[in-house]
């Protein structure tokens, strides 16, 4: 109990940092403050971290031994609406869209982008290591809140790439994450029946898209109401871009264990020694 507190009161410090940043003077950068907000919200970020673990696990592997397509369709549902990683890009690309049709044409076009390499990836066993691919898609996420808060203009005097033309290519890359984590299912050996099992997965992808993003979106319709929006509204992509950054460490966390698996066990608690053991190791050289 007190441990949650204590969570919710840093998560509670970090904001108000992140807003205090933006209101002292919106047309002036408070760095200090900025770089105080964003690591403040990425290390409640990483504390969290393993709440919301993102991949295939065992019984879902046995699950699908034993299920049918229904089976996948709703892996498909539920790995969408735990991705973190994805929500987070598409909390980014709909914030400030207020017109539906805006709203349909940039979803669609990630849509689109994603349904290409998730299907045609996995049909030809096209992969790449799933850590780095999801680091790729936790950069999405930096990027998005950046453009937000249009950095790359105030910070860099850089015009980005039409949003249209980043939401596709990161929808591919987004796709091609979820490809490498169904590749991890028993696909089978049948073309017919492999193809049938992936589209059935992408099938509840979109369906578990589809009820997160009527969530965001009343959510967001609300949240403009108020006055708070315009308050809280860069606090909140500083917030994603915390966020991505952490992901990308956790990614790079991963592929740094998974490359050496006997230096970091998979053992719970041997994987907390050797962690213990590199900081001592670190406080006796100092």
């Amino acid at each position: 109990m007190k441990l949650n507190l204590l969570r919710v009161t840093s998560l509670r410090s970090a904001v108000e940092s992140l807003v205090r940043c933006h209101t002292i003077d919106r047309q002036r950068f408070n760095g200090k403050g900025f770089l105080i907000g964003l690591v403040s919200v990425g290390l409640f970020l990483l504390t969290w971290s393993q709440a919301f673990a993102h991949g295939i696990s065992a019984a879902d592997k046995k699950a699908m031994l034993e299920g049918g397509y229904l089976q996948y369709i709703w892996l498909g549902a539920t790995h969408m609406l735990t991705g973190y990683d994805h929500l987070l890009f598409i909390f980014g690309v709909i914030f400030f869209l207020t017109n539906f049709k805006d709203i349909v044409k940039f979803i669609s076009v990630f849509t689109f982008g994603h349904c290409i390499t998730l299907i045609f990836a996995t049909f030809f066993k096209f992969t790449a290591n799933y850590y780095l691919i999801d680091a790729v898609i936790a950069i999405s996420v930096m990027y998005k809140g950046f453009e937000n808060i249009d950095g790359f203009k105030k910070y860099f005097s850089w015009q980005p790439p039409t949003l249209l033309r980043m939401v596709f290519i990161f929808g591919l890359i987004h796709g091609f994450g979820l490809s490498t984590r169904l590749q991890q299912l028993p696909l089978g050996e049948d073309k017919m029946s492999m193809l049938f099992r992936i589209l059935s997965f992408n099938v509840g992808v979109e369906v578990g898209q589809i009820v997160a993003l009527s969530v965001m979106l009343i959510f967001l319709s609300g949240w403009r109401k108020a006055e708070a929006f315009t308050k809280f509204a860069y606090a909140a992509n500083v917030g994603l871009i915390a966020g991505g950054i952490f992901l990308f460490m956790m990614q790079f966390h991963g592929y740094w264990h998974a490359s050496d698996p006997d230096a970091f066990p998979l053992n719970k608690d041997d994987h907390s020694h050797v962690h213990q053991d590199m900081e001592e190791k670190q406080m006796n050289e100092h």
